[in-house]
């Protein structure tokens, strides 16, 4: 068995640990029926561990991590926690020292699941979403004037390089014409009045556009595209944005295609370590129960192992989970599937195996 990967497996809080057994599972599945080996390697971080120690990425398990071939991310968030202690200690520190500066988000509608639009359908949602993933507002640059009275100045400052803004540019220019649909790049932005930022994510656009004639190339005012996503997703092939931008339609994005426990994302370092998750949160109220739905997470695992290479192995995960939705699932709400989370995963393996 030539092919081997070693996987960093963080669970995470609430649900996190129960999606990413399912993910697992599928993975384990693929793996046997396409000739590769998988190695799943543990860690304990998350709000438990957190609170146990005051750490919430200790050393040791970073430079452990940054051994491994990928890592796969069940949720990080934990309501004992305050908010942004996580997030930034784990989450962000493995984006940012990771150079994981491509957040990859998929969004495409699958037969059988139903969601707010009444008139679109799978042949209208099915479009991807590139977010600036080290830089922007969540560089953390800024800070406080007089903090605690009332002439307190807060100053969060937008960080972007010329750099940064090229190669998560130049990604989303492979990508559009590695997908050869409608061969569209769409920049999201707001350069009517972020007009520092947005000039240099303008005039990047259209440089690295001459490398690409065979791509089309549009922009849009972020405000637009929030009410054009909704009105007519069919027009978007990819997109590329900035960071704040990128993090609030990828969400709005996932109501298109079912909510968040359809919705996987990637923290994509192209020439290293890269992250996989389910974006929904770890969603605290539904831990234990086994009743969330564990496709985001699965498709999470997919992507994964598309980015490894193994796209036998990733096309099988999707062709399953593509039958499970349309034939087995009542729906994909959290209770409402009319099967356990556990059971969603069995059901995907049963077919990979039967195929």
């Amino acid at each position: 068995m030539d092919r081997k990967y070693d996987i960093a497996v963080i669970p995470g809080d609430g649900t996190g640990p129960e999606v990413i057994a399912e993910g697992l599972k599928v993975v384990d599945a693929v793996s046997h029926k396409y000739g590769f080996g998988v190695f799943f390697h543990p860690y304990d971080l998350g709000g438990e561990q957190y609170m146990r120690t005051g750490e919430a990425l200790p050393e040791a398990v970073f430079e452990s991590i940054k051994t491994r071939n990928a890592i796969y991310l069940g949720a990080i968030g934990h309501p004992d926690v305050p908010p942004g202690v996580l997030e930034k200690g784990i989450l962000l520190r493995l984006r940012f020292e990771l150079d994981q500066y491509v957040n990859l988000r998929p969004v495409k509608l699958y037969a059988g699941v139903e969601i707010p639009l009444k008139d679109k359908g799978p042949d209208d949602i099915d479009l991807v979403i590139i977010r600036e993933n080290t830089e922007g507002l969540y560089a953390g640059a800024g800070g406080y004037l007089r903090r605690g009275t009332p002439q307190e100045v807060a100053i969060q400052e937008s960080i972007n390089t010329r750099m940064g803004v090229e190669r998560c540019i130049r990604y989303a220019f492979e990508l559009c014409r590695e997908r050869n649909r409608a061969k569209k790049l769409t920049l999201c932005g707001k350069t009517n009045v972020l007009t520092y930022a947005f000039d240099l994510w303008e005039r990047t656009f259209k440089e690295v556009a001459q490398a690409y004639p065979d791509i089309e190339i549009d922009y849009v005012h972020v405000d637009a595209l929030c009410m054009w996503l909704v009105k007519n997703p069919e027009v978007f092939d990819v997109i590329v944005t900035d960071n704040m931008f990128g993090d609030i339609i990828t969400d709005l994005a996932a109501i298109l295609q079912g909510g968040m426990g359809m919705a996987a994302g990637a923290n994509i370092n192209p020439e290293g370590i890269s992250m996989f998750e389910p974006i929904g949160g770890s969603a605290p109220k539904y831990a234990g129960q086994n009743i969330v739905n564990p496709i985001a997470a699965i498709l999470a695992a997919q992507l994964m192992l598309d980015t490894f290479g193994e796209t036998d192995a990733a096309r099988m995960i999707e062709k399953a989970v593509t039958k499970v939705l349309a034939e087995d699932l009542k729906g994909v709400a959290a209770g409402c599937m009319g099967c356990s989370t556990s059971d969603v995963g069995d059901l995907i393996v049963e077919f990979i195996q039967a195929s």
